[in-house]
């Protein structure tokens, strides 16, 4: 039998962060997923509210070819809507795109501040709070323990 010791750090003990920031970022592409699906959420609960096509393509990052297209919607109950009682789903997004298209009829600002989220989201300091908050311990390689 043998004893292998093994030392792990939280995010705030590691001796070199820039290790374990680098270590997510080249392993874990998927951390802001789940905002993508909250759009997504938002844009159908739109569609219900406003009545429409709906067509989208969307992803975290820029660059992928996204779009989103409401076309043949009813634009007084779009007006209607207020963007601050997150109506359709009660997440941010709901205010997001009901603020796009009641003032561009187009939801691509939406897809901005997506890309922007996920932008701070893998930045250090993004990665610092996520961490952080998930009580994240690294090996001294920098690799999640």
């Amino acid at each position: 039998m043998r004893t292998i010791e093994l030392k792990v750090y939280t995010i705030n003990e590691h001796p070199n962060k820039d290790k374990c920031f680098d270590w997510i970022r080249n392993n874990w592409y998927d951390l802001n997923e789940h905002s993508v699906q909250e759009v997504v959420d938002s844009l159908k609960g739109l569609q219900v509210v406003i009545g429409g096509d709906l067509d989208y393509s969307i992803s975290s990052s820029p660059c992928r070819g996204e779009y989103v297209k409401f076309k043949d919607y009813d634009e007084d109950l779009l007006n209607e809507l207020d963007a601050n009682e997150l109506p359709l789903t009660g997440v941010c997004w709901d205010g997001d795109l009901i603020e796009s298209m009641q003032k561009d009829q187009d939801a691509y600002r939406v897809l901005e501040v997506l890309h922007q989220d996920t932008e701070y989201l893998y930045s250090d300091e993004g990665l610092q709070d996520f961490c952080e908050a998930n009580d994240y311990e690294f090996t001294e390689e920098g690799e999640v323990y």
